[in-house]
């Protein structure tokens, strides 16, 4: 009688719970990892149940481990884990979700503190440079399409055609036909290319050179150097506001962003951040009205006002990270934090991590995308 008491007490009191959504019930389901800080978000261990969903889909590339990881955004469980290729980095997602575009590169992985001067003495596999084509629902590489040397990160054309690469060793950009698998055109760019994003009007294309300090503006059907900006040290990312009045570029060694007028093509602002930021990632708001910014070893993401530049607030996300991106509503801002081989889920309501998901080694780029055959994203 005793145990069937509380049974029935153990029963009651678990339909009664608040809020059992469809993610509290996967999260609670799982333990939170081994070594977990007290107080630290559940983290999500990776399931490797099958997995259907209609929503959005998040996918990460893990450099070290060669793989993506695909999230399902509404449980913030671990779908699937895609082998592609060596040190995955940049990634894009067609429009329709059905098309996973990864960066891979056959150059050696040298970790902040080692010289460049010892880098630059291990050994490179240009066989294993390439963009691996993913097909979202089989969830397997179906080709590597040539993108140039070292290609780390790029962007898609405004009709899906082209991918615009940067290629980091060789101080170019790449411009690839996906339909014919050709390398169109190789442009010189500032050194060490990395951000590359397409102007929203799809006319323009930009690409920051780290060791140029600068932006070089591509025109996006000829491949035409338009021009350069001069920028901080070391810039990483970019960003465009949705109407395709302002950019913002993050600048690693400075601990700046800039705000750039696109039509004059000149900076006509500076953000400083906070000593120990390295603005790396950054993405703007769906409504153009903020700009969050990842800070590698800050360890945070800081949000900017679009409009008046100012520090609206800023959270702590994991160890170093990199590629962020918003949920297609807006609610929720991911990112990959590379050391500790996780990804943060960000409430950007209320500035909180709502969940730490383990993917694979060194996690880099994250691209949210719909569901493949699902309903598009808004």
């Amino acid at each position: 009688m005793r145990n069937s008491l509380l049974a029935m007490l153990f029963l009651a009191a678990a339909c009664s719970a608040p809020g059992d959504s469809a993610r509290n019930l996967a999260q609670n389901s799982n333990a939170p990892p081994s070594g977990a800080a007290a107080g630290d978000p559940a983290a999500t261990p990776a399931d490797t149940t099958p997995l259907v969903t209609t929503g959005p889909v998040a996918y990460v590339t893990n450099e070290g481990s060669e793989a993506l990881s695909v999230i399902d955004v509404g449980t913030a469980r671990v779908m699937a884990t895609i082998p592609v290729g060596t040190r995955p980095r940049g990634v894009k997602a067609s429009d329709d979700g059905r098309t996973i575009y990864v960066a891979l590169s056959g150059s050696p992985r040298c970790p902040p503190t080692m010289p460049d001067a010892e880098c630059e003495k291990l050994k490179a596999d240009k066989s294993k440079d390439g963009v691996a084509v993913v097909d979202a629902a089989a969830r397997k590489v179906t080709r590597i399409l040539p993108a140039g040397s070292d290609p780390e990160n790029f962007d898609v054309s405004e009709d899906g055609s082209r991918l615009f690469v940067s290629n980091e060793d060789a101080g170019t950009a790449s411009i690839v036909d996906i339909s014919s698998g050709k390398v169109l055109s190789t442009v010189p760019v500032g050194k060490e290319p990395e951000g590359v994003r397409v102007r929203p009007d799809g006319k323009v294309v930009w690409v920051t050179g780290e060791t140029a300090h600068n932006v070089t503006i591509l025109d996006a059907s000829t491949g035409k150097v338009l021009g350069a900006i001069e920028v901080g040290k070391r810039p990483r990312g970019i960003a465009f506001t949705p109407d395709g009045k302002l950019a913002f570029v993050t600048c690693e060694v400075d601990g700046t962003v800039w705000v750039i007028d696109v039509a004059k093509r000149q900076s006509i602002d500076t953000v400083k951040f906070a000593a120990g930021a390295k603005p790396m990632g950054v993405v703007v708001s769906h409504d153009g009205k903020k700009v969050y910014v990842s800070t590698g070893r800050g360890g945070d993401v800081v949000v900017l006002d679009a409009n008046t530049r100012k520090v609206l607030g800023k959270v702590a996300v994991g160890k170093r990270p990199w590629g962020i991106a918003l949920t297609p509503d807006g609610s929720e801002l991911y990112t990959a934090n590379g050391p500790s081989n996780d990804v943060s889920v960000v409430n950007t309501e209320s500035l909180k991590v709502t969940e730490r998901i383990p993917v694979g080694q060194s996690p880099w780029g994250v691209a949210i995308a719909p569901a493949p055959g699902g309903p598009p994203a808004s």
